[in-house]
Parts: structure tokens; sequence; C-alpha cells
């Protein structure tokens, strides 16, 4: 099991961990299927309360324009026509398929695996967390590992889940999926070389990437084009071309695709269109976590992105291995413990980008993109006390640079 999986006491329970003995651990799938079921029902349950106790009338159906003041939609209860001054178009995504033989009748996505009848045989986060449940899981990626994101974070992350035993083949294209006779399935691949495999898994998830669900709007009868692929809306401030009409969320033009930042952004245009309000959303340093079995959380600017737009000779890499308090006693690898932090070489450093991997990446992260956003600088960093022993402390710590070429490896405990 990997360290993040097993929990003890009462809690392992609900989490489907059975103890018939003590040398006999288990893991029931069906137990942590209906309570993540339950929990999302809950969830639905609270919003659709909300929405009603602050008298938003909710239609469940899919709306489409007819015109740049109407919609249209119908519903179990009939068709409906609505029109109004102000249209917000927050469909969102889902995930995505690949063009190929199998994929849709075989193939599932992270929206589906919960839902499944027996344990799957499997996206780094879905690897993740179904190897710490004792699943075999091998990840195909067809280029780099975390697109987007800094790559030597992400090939650390990448080799942590290695040590833990899941299978990576990189550089692959899958071809095909097929069904056996046995119920396996069989899937085709070939590699940068083009050299030609393939295997049987009981399970195939998809994870490259979303579709924003914007085609069967009709999107051509109130003149707004979809970019990018065809599905994404450039929108300036969430307005649309069509000056009436906005968007937020995963729907929009070369915006994080992150729920609380669809959140925060229709806050702030409710406040403008209704509250007098002035604010406009701010995408930049915009913190967010790969849930891996070491998370990666991180803000702000990668080393790559950093160097694109300053030049290597006007940015200083700060970074350090760490041991974690809860690694000590049990002598765990600290191989993968590692952080940075990117900032401009000149005068006090503005800090650009901070990047943890680690226990609790995305708590500790939380707090220091706040930092970020008051305009954070290494020397401020540097003289901030931290809290002993937390592991968010070893960012007040960091003192070795790239540049210098000294070893970042911790000296001690208390270095």
């Amino acid at each position: 099991m990997t360290w993040w999986s097993l929990a003890v006491g009462p809690d392992a329970k609900s989490y489907g961990w059975q103890f018939p003995q003590a040398e006999n651990i288990r893991h029931d799938w069906d137990t942590l299927k209906d309570a993540v079921q339950a929990h999302i029902k809950s969830v639905n349950w609270v919003t659709r309360v909300e929405l009603r106790d602050k008298k938003v009338e909710y239609i469940n159906g899919l709306g489409v324009f007819k015109d740049p003041y109407t919609v249209h939609t119908v519903t179990k209860q009939g068709e409906r026509t609505l029109t109004s001054k102000y249209f917000l178009i927050a469909v969102g995504g889902r995930p995505r398929y690949p063009d190929i033989p199998g994929a849709l009748e075989y193939g599932i996505t992270s929206d589906d695996i919960f839902s499944l009848k027996n344990p799957p045989d499997i996206g780094l986060e879905c690897a993740g967390f179904l190897k710490g449940l004792g699943y075999d899981a091998t990840v195909m990626v067809r280029s780099v590992v975390l697109r987007g994101f800094d790559q030597q974070m992400a090939n650390t992350v990448a080799a942590a889940m290695q040590d833990r035993g899941i299978k990576f083949l990189h550089r692959c294209i899958p071809k095909a999926v097929e069904k056996q006779s046995d119920g396996k399935l069989k899937v085709s691949w070939v590699n940068d070389k083009n050299e030609e495999f393939s295997d049987l898994c009981d399970t195939i998830l998809f994870a490259i990437g979303r579709r924003a669900l914007t085609r069967d709007l009709h999107l051509d009868k109130v003149n707004i084009k979809a970019v990018g692929e065809g599905e994404k809306i450039d929108a300036t401030n969430e307005q649309t071309s069509v000056p009436h009409i906005y968007a937020v969320g995963d729907v929009l033009f070369k915006k994080p695709e992150l729920t609380p930042v669809a959140i925060h952004a229709g806050r702030l245009l409710a406040r403008r269109l209704f509250g007098n309000s002035n604010q406009n959303m701010d995408y930049d340093n915009v913190a967010t976590t790969i849930f891996t079995p070491l998370e990666y959380g991180c803000v702000g600017l990668s080393e790559e992105t950093a160097i694109e737009r300053y030049g290597a000779d006007n940015v200083e890499i700060y970074h350090a291995y760490y041991k974690p308090t809860e690694f000590f006693i049990p002598q765990k690898n600290i191989s993968h413990c590692y952080l940075k932090v990117v900032a401009l070489l000149e005068g006090d450093q503005k800090v650009l980008g901070m990047h943890f991997i680690g226990p609790q990446a995305g708590e500790i992260i939380q707090g220091f993109a706040a930092a970020i956003k008051a305009n954070l600088t290494v020397n401020i960093l540097m003289n901030t006390v931290g809290i002993h022993p937390t592991i968010a402390e070893e960012f007040t710590r960091i003192n070795v640079t790239k540049r210098s070429g000294r070893d970042p490896n911790p000296a001690s405990c208390c270095s």
C-alpha cells in the first residue's frame, strides 16, 4: 500500500478497509463506491436546496439558443422557452475520448470510475489512488507527463509513482481497444519508434483532457464563434462578443479549467452586473494541486515559463529536498520530497512561482498563493518564521539556488 492510502481506526472502515486479522488487510470496493456515490448525491441535494432558498428556479433540461435573447429547452414536464436581458454560459466540460476503435464502447473516464460494479484495474491521480488500494495500474503517456506544469516537478511526480509500483509507458499512443471472449480488454498501441504492442487488462481509463460542452448550444444563432478546437469561447472579463451574453468556467478559451475559478469568476461577474462592483477576475497566479500519492501543489510560473518570459539571466531558482516529520520514524524515502521557488533575480527578488511535492501539498500551497497575490518576495519569505515541525516551513528556510551549484539535500533535521 502507498503511505497515504491506509488510514487507521474507524475512518479506515468508512473507506472500505477491512481488518479480519492484523496481518490480513483487505479492501472492499463496494463500500468505497457506495460512500462516494452517497457523498455526490448529498452535494447535489444541498446545491438544489441552496438554489431554492435563494429563489433561483432550476430547470433540468438542455438549453439551446433560438436567438440572442431566447433559450429553448425540453424537460420531462414539457417544452420551455425563456427570454432574458442577460445570459451566462457555464455548461462546463466532459472528459474526452480518443478517436480509436473501441474507445467509447469499452473505455471509461474519471467520471465513471466510482460507478463501476467491480474494482478497476487502471490520469495520474486515478492510477495513484488505485495502486494505493492494491490494484495494478499502468499509465500510458502520449508525450510528456502533466503538460503545462513545471516539467522538473512533473517528472519527479512520475518518478515517485514509479517507485510505488505504478508502471509507465512513455511516448505511446493507443490504437484500438478490443473486448475478448473472457471479458478482458485488449489494448493495442504504438510507441515513438513506430513499434506496435498490445496487452490485456480489466479496465481502460482515458484521461486525455476535457471538452467544453458548447457544441449543442447553437452558438451560431447568437453569432458567437467558438475558438480553439471549435468548443471554447473567447471572452474579455467573461463578456462574449455579444455584450449581454457572458461565459465562465471550462468553456472559456485559455483560462484555468478549475471549479473554484469558475465559482469566483461567476461571483465577481454577478457583483459587476447587479452590485455596482467594478472588480474583474484575475486569472493569474491561480493555485492548483495534482492529487497523486505524493501531492504536487503549485502557484504562479513554472521554471520554463519564467525563463522564457524574463530570460535565464534574470531569474533565480531556489530549490531544496526535505524530510517530512512523518517520514522520520518509518524512515521513508525522501528522494522525491522537493520544493522550488521561482523568482526574479533583481532587488528583493519578487516570487514568480512556488512548487511543492510532498504530503498535503494542496494545503501548503493555498496560503502561499495569497502571499504571491500580495507580491511576496524572497526577502520576505526568508524573514518569515516557520512553524516547527511542519513541512510548510521548508519554504521559509530555502536558501540554495540552482545557480550556486550547492547541494539542495537536507544537512540535518533542523538545518
